[in-house]
C-alpha cells in the first residue's frame, strides 16, 4: 500500500501554497472535472493539494500533521527564517534530525533532514 493523495482546505490557498514552496514544493494550479480550482504538487508518487474550503467549512482543520523529508533542510531553514517563519531547534530524535513548523493555517510540519 502506499498513499497517493493529501489533500487540505483552507481560507487562502495561494498564501498556503506560497508557504509550501518554500518547503520545495512545485505548484500548478489548475482545476479537473467538478473540481474548483486548486493548487497541486507532485511529491514522488504523492499528489498533494490545496483546496478551497467546502461550503459546509468555517475554519480549516488544524490537526492534520504532515512531514517531510525535504533535501536542503539547513538551506531551507535559511529561507524560513529570511521569511520571518518561526521553527523548532532541529533536534536529532529516533525518526531522523527535524524540525517543526507550522504552517500559516496552524498545522504542525514536520521537517527532516534527507
Amino acid at each position: 500500500m502506499e498513499i497517493r493523495l493529501v489533500v487540505i482546505r483552507t481560507k487562502d490557498q495561494s498564501r498556503l501554497a506560497d508557504f509550501y514552496s518554500l518547503l520545495g514544493l512545485k505548484f500548478d494550479y489548475h482545476k479537473h472535472g467538478n473540481s474548483p480550482m486548486h493548487y497541486s504538487a507532485t511529491i514522488g508518487s504523492l499528489v498533494f493539494e490545496i483546496y478551497p474550503l467546502t461550503k459546509s467549512q468555517t475554519e480549516e482543520d488544524c490537526s492534520t500533521r504532515l512531514g517531510f523529508a525535504i533535501d536542503n533542510f539547513e538551506q531551507t531553514l535559511n529561507l524560513l527564517k529570511t521569511n520571518g517563519i518561526p521553527f523548532s531547534e532541529p533536534v536529532q530524535t529516533d525518526f531522523g534530525f527535524l524540525t517543526i513548523v507550522s504552517d500559516p493555517d496552524g498545522r504542525k510540519i514536520e521537517l527532516y533532514k534527507k
